[in-house]
């Protein structure tokens, strides 16, 4: 046993040495994979983790902790009528409007809460592929045949692969379904209006906060006018956010009015001494969470609101380390690609672009495969595709990579696994890969 531990660590330092001996400090490549890299951490940790993450995972405690299980029973339990199930958790990106990442810490909520394998799953994919604002911006861009079948695919592609994952993990379903069968629910806490006011003001706050410009000249359109006032917009639910804080999870009023006046003076200090209008947002928003957690924390009326803040913290532990691992890998072998800017990866763009041409099952195949490692924030997978669509890539190619890439992500699959499990995250990531697959063929087949 000795040996063994000796020799393992013989091994590791012979790893380390050798990758720093053959390190390709003159490869421009390297160097330029190593550029992509720092560049998608940077812009993910600016632009996604303040704005979207850390509300996602407030968004996970509260159904953690004031969603009661018998109503997340009735919706997408094992027991609950499949057709209510499955049409709740498909249309759920409509609402939600976030990328593969940010469904990830509410996946998590749901499946610990009871939630049945499929309708899970069926969430799982369509929060970040049901997207209204990337559907829109898919037909004006890239054409209405595209915006069309994107959104009949992503709807059917979750409900299929949510059916199929229940059919072939179907004696743990039955378990867990005889299980239930068990659960005495307890009583409601509290109405179940003033929850969802609760929950679905945290959604309004995290929709509005992460609302994208629409493209360049649409400067007419509702879209263009939600973003230009999306942070007054987002202000207007924060007091709304207050006024559930006191109302409803009974925090002492005064407690609630200093947390928002240090918030309020952050949004006057960051307008006044931060000139960069992508930086500004983030210093409010990080100060209304740390107001929020520090109130909920040490709130002595209801334990409920301090286990709120716990779950969340819970939440951020699990998954942010798999997520910048994962972004970190992503960036280094695909590169970085944002705000109009691209870096290359390690893997050739041109080979990409060259293996994604025509019709074929092949160039099928690989822009799903392509599409399900790769990282997208939501909406940047339409520009990237109008650039491969230039470089000659097929329509059939695109549109798999248009069903596979939003939902699926590398940061997304090691945290999926961390929550399901190896073997259930290979089978519902080949499924995916498969159904784009299949899909893309037929559209670029018919178009």
């Amino acid at each position: 046993m000795e040996f063994k531990k000796e020799l393992k660590i013989l091994f590791w330092i012979t790893a380390v040495f050798a990758f720093a001996f053959f390190l390709p400090i003159e490869s421009a490549r390297f160097n330029t994979a190593i550029a992509a890299t720092l560049d998608l951490v940077k812009w993910y940790a600016q632009e996604h983790v303040i704005l979207c993450l850390l509300p996602a995972f407030f968004i996970a405690g509260v159904i953690s902790v004031f969603v009661s299980q018998a109503s997340v029973l009735k919706y997408f339990g094992a027991q609950a009528k499949k057709w209510v199930a499955y049409t709740v958790a498909s249309v759920s990106g409509t609402i939600l409007a976030v990328c593969s990442c940010t469904i990830l810490p509410l996946f998590s909520s749901i499946h610990k809460r009871g939630a049945g394998l499929g309708p899970a799953i069926a969430f799982l994919y369509s929060g970040p592929a049901i997207n209204i604002l990337a559907i829109i911006l898919t037909a004006r861009i890239l054409g209405l045949e595209l915006g069309v079948a994107r959104t009949i695919g992503a709807v059917a592609f979750s409900i299929i692969i949510g059916v199929t994952m229940s059919l072939i993990y179907r004696k743990e379903e039955k378990a867990k379904r005889e299980e239930q069968m068990n659960i005495i629910p307890l009583p409601e806490k509290r109405p179940m209006w003033q929850t969802s006011l609760h929950f679905f003001t945290l959604v309004f706050i995290l929709v509005f906060a992460n609302w994208g410009k629409p493209a360049e000249g649409d400067s007419s359109s509702i879209w263009y006018y939600i973003w230009y006032y999306k942070w007054w917009i987002t202000g207007f639910f924060s007091i709304i956010l207050c006024y559930s804080l006191i109302k409803i999870l009974k925090i002492k009023w005064h407690w609630v009015l200093g947390a928002f006046i240090v918030t309020l003076a952050s949004v006057i200090l960051s307008n006044n001494f931060i000139e960069s209008n992508k930086l500004k947002p983030l210093v409010p928003m990080l100060v209304g969470i740390i107001s929020l957690s520090i109130i909920t924390i040490f709130d002595k009326v209801d334990g409920e609101n301090k286990t709120w803040t716990l779950a969340t913290w819970d939440f951020a532990k699990q998954i942010l380390p798999l997520l910048g691992i994962g972004v970190v890998i992503a960036g280094f072998l695909l590169g970085s690609t944002h705000d109009g800017k691209a870096i290359a990866g390690i893997i050739p763009d041109e080979w990409v672009s060259a293996l994604v041409g025509g019709n074929s099952l092949f160039s099928n195949f690989f822009a799903s495969v392509v599409g399900a490692f790769m990282y997208f924030a939501t909406l940047t997978e339409v520009p990237i595709l109008q650039g491969l669509i230039a470089s000659g890539m097929g329509k059939g190619p695109a549109l798999a990579l248009l069903l596979a890439g939003p939902s699926l992500s590398l940061p997304n699959m090691l945290v999926i696994r961390g929550i399901i499990g190896t073997q259930k995250t290979v089978v519902y990531v080949s499924l995916v890969i498969v159904m784009a697959t299949i899909t893309g063929l037929i559209f670029g087949s018919i178009f």
